[in-house]
């Protein structure tokens, strides 16, 4: 089918290099033990100090290990379960709206990180309002993550646009082509 892939225990330190996770970019350890899941993540960081580690957790106890072994992001499918859940009671059309965000289906309204440091030179220290982003493709910025990686919501637009910057834009997907070849 033409997907690469490593059939193994990715508990095996063999398949890790079979897979070759010392050129990886990101991992995903989704194994349904914690315990696996750390030995994993451990594993991956001693082999790849730069790889992006995203990893499964069910127990609470386990997300600081899995930090200290090296991963990146822990996640807890159980709880954001729970969670979104009991959000779908309090708040229904708001989370509805928010997953039709996010749910890429064709004709629905994407969400897209674009960095600074790829726009075109000119922006550089310009202000959001100068990008003229809604007039030229129609897509809005409706926040920004500052390069200490901080999340902006519902940003001012004379926020000046400084290296490691990353605006979070919301566009239909023909405007999203359209953001895309402009800049």
């Amino acid at each position: 089918m033409g997907i690469l892939y490593v059939e193994g225990d990715a508990t095996s330190d063999n398949a890790l290099n079979k897979a070759q996770i010392n050129k990886a970019n990101s991992l995903i350890s989704a194994l349904p033990s914690d315990a696996d899941n750390l030995f994993v993540v451990l594993s991956a960081r001693q082999m790849n100090k730069d790889i992006i580690i995203i990893s499964r957790a069910s127990n609470e106890s386990s997300c600081n290990k899995l930090k200290i072994a090296g991963a990146n992001n822990i996640i807890m499918p159980d709880k954001i379960g729970g969670m979104h859940m009991a959000l779908l009671v309090v708040t229904t059309d708001l989370v509805e709206f928010v997953e039709k965000l996010t749910i890429l289906e064709e004709g629905s309204t994407n969400l897209e990180e674009i960095s600074v440091n790829d726009l075109p030179p000119e922006f550089l220290n310009k202000t959001i309002r100068d990008l003229d982003l809604r007039r030229r493709t129609g897509c809005s910025v409706i926040g920004f993550k500052t390069a200490k990686n901080e999340y902006i919501i519902n940003t001012e637009s004379e926020i000046i646009l400084t290296k490691d910057f990353n605006l979070i834009v919301l566009g239909q997907p023909n405007q999203i082509k359209k953001l895309r070849k402009t800049l």
